[in-house]
């Protein structure tokens, strides 16, 4: 043990500091506000856990449902369920740092490499801003990187145990979300790394082998995502992933749209997100390290780039984190810049990483205090920040009629919320979801007039209340019969303006 101390202690440190700066996440986590698809992902977990029959409730929209199922066990164990959905996030970041500091080093053999690029990804604003929010994307890239991990060991060591995991890790991923597809059809390009012989016969079995190691690999994570066919709905995928994707045909009418634009963007997340000091490292990584390190670096292009041009080809919408799965494998091929053998340009890696580190914590720093103040890309920003996908004084608002209940427990509470399904009314719902005495209702779009359910809930005496951002209100509170209870404000958008939620109570016409 001492001697193992004495020759590791740089590197036992090393790996202190990264989980030291991974843990950061932990903090402040819901100072963001609840996202739209973080709300119905979340409200539809607590459905799920109240009615076993309902296990499958994500299909109905199309979506896969394990991101949800494990949001379950964490209800019992904290008390805010937004806190519960993105604890799933942050533990599957740590799972995704682990697997790319053990691939980093299966791929280069190289300790440093493999400690570098689990400090990139826990500092990095591109996965730290992902990693707390209750979305299944980072789910996706952890299991990603485990089917990269097990898939290499299985081919390089021609073992079935680990192309059996490998399958399990896959299924994990199509059972996360859709894009796991692109895991499936890139196992392939691995068989580069298989153990090559003279014999021409053993090269014959070996390739045989491979080629049987990946369909076991993916006969299990196909096999694991057709248990979603036991549940209604199952149909709903494949309609519903043709509302987000263009035809294989777009390629032959529009072929640069939108793909340039797309590919822009995506460019301009991780020039901003990355940050940008990440692409120094990964240029340089492939001018030093290229020729020595051509099929490792061959293999993480393809995993990089190929989801990312392919969506940018054939997306309706795309947006940062539909392209953090590949995140991990530019993070490993940037780290793999401290391969070189040459002291000068290692020591000016080392200081191009510790500003990469700074750049990170000064972006994170913001992210943890006050998201308003990070540098987000315009369209993060609009999404999580300023628009009505933004949550600001949801949990704000449950505390306001949680007190108000509390204080006339006898009193039946009705609020109506704009919208049905979404930021509002689920945001509202799954803070109300133990309380069954105040009674959240979603009640439409665009209100000119009062929505007759809370006339009607008025009318029977109960206290009624409604919550509505400004910019859905199309006709002055005074004439809706609305007293203004509180007003909460989102971000600044570009033009000056904010909107707001306001929360009315009802007096009636």
């Amino acid at each position: 043990m001492k001697r193992f101390l004495k020759n590791n202690w740089i590197y036992i440190l090393g790996a202190i500091l990264v989980l030291s700066l991974f843990s950061l996440r932990f903090i402040n986590l819901t100072i963001l506000p609840v996202f739209a698809d973080e709300a119905i992902y979340i409200r539809w977990a607590q459905v799920m856990r109240a009615e076993q029959t309902l296990r499958f409730l994500p299909l109905s929209d199309g979506k896969e449902p394990l991101f949800m199922w494990l949001i379950i066990p964490f209800f019992k164990l904290i008390n805010n369920p937004l806190i519960a959905g993105r604890l799933v996030s942050v533990l599957a970041g740590l799972g995704t740092m682990f697997g790319i500091g053990l691939l980093s080093y299966l791929l280069f053999k190289n300790k440093i490499v493999s400690l570098v690029s689990a400090l990139i990804y826990a500092v990095s604003p591109f996965v730290f801003f992902f990693d707390r929010m209750a979305l299944a994307d980072s789910l996706l890239s952890m299991f990603g990187v485990w089917t990269f991990v097990f898939s290499l060991l299985a081919f390089k060591k021609q073992r079935l145990d680990f192309a059996m995991i490998a399958g399990f890790m896959l299924g994990g991923a199509w059972l996360t979300k859709s894009p796991a597809l692109f895991f499936a059809l890139m196992l392939p390009t691995l068989w580069i790394f298989i153990p090559w012989q003279k014999d021409s016969k053993k090269n014959l079995k070996t390739i045989f082998i491979t080629i049987c190691l990946t369909f076991v690999t993916i006969f299990i994570g196909y096999g694991m995502f057709n248990i979603l066919r036991l549940g209604p709905n199952f149909n709903m995928i494949s309609s519903r992933n043709l509302d987000y994707v263009w035809p294989m045909s777009h390629i032959l009418t529009s072929p640069l749209d939108p793909l340039k634009p797309f590919l822009d963007r995506s460019l301009e997340w991780v020039r901003m997100m990355g940050p940008w000091s990440i692409l120094i490292l990964l240029i340089g990584a492939y001018i030093v390290g290229f020729k020595k390190n051509w099929r490792e670096f061959l293999v993480l292009s393809i995993w990089l780039l190929g989801p990312i041009v392919v969506q940018s080809e054939y997306a309706k919408v795309l947006t940062a984190r539909y392209i953090l799965f590949s995140i991990p494998y530019l993070i490993i091929i940037a780290s793999s810049m401290f391969l070189t053998k040459r002291k000068a340009i290692f020591n000016l890696s080392l200081f191009v990483l510790a500003f990469l580190v700074f750049q990170g914590l000064s972006f994170n720093r913001w992210l943890l205090i006050s998201p308003e103040r990070a540098n987000l890309p315009r369209s993060e920003r609009s999404g999580y920040l300023e628009e009505w996908t933004a949550g600001h004084g949801i949990k704000e608002t449950f505390d306001f009629l949680l007190q108000r209940q509390t204080e006339n427990p006898k009193e039946r509470i009705v609020i109506g919320t704009e919208g049905f399904f979404g930021t509002l009314p689920d945001g509202l719902q799954l803070y109300l979801n133990s309380y069954p005495e105040i009674t959240a209702i979603g009640v439409g779009l665009n209100f000119s007039d009062l929505p007759s359910q809370l006339i009607n809930s008025k009318k029977a005496g109960d206290r009624t209340y409604f919550l509505v951002n400004a910019s859905r209100l199309l006709n002055s509170s005074e004439n809706l019969g609305l007293k203004l209870i509180k007003e909460y404000p989102k971000a600044q958008k570009p033009d000056g303006t904010r909107d707001s939620l306001l929360l009315f109570e009802v007096q009636g016409q």
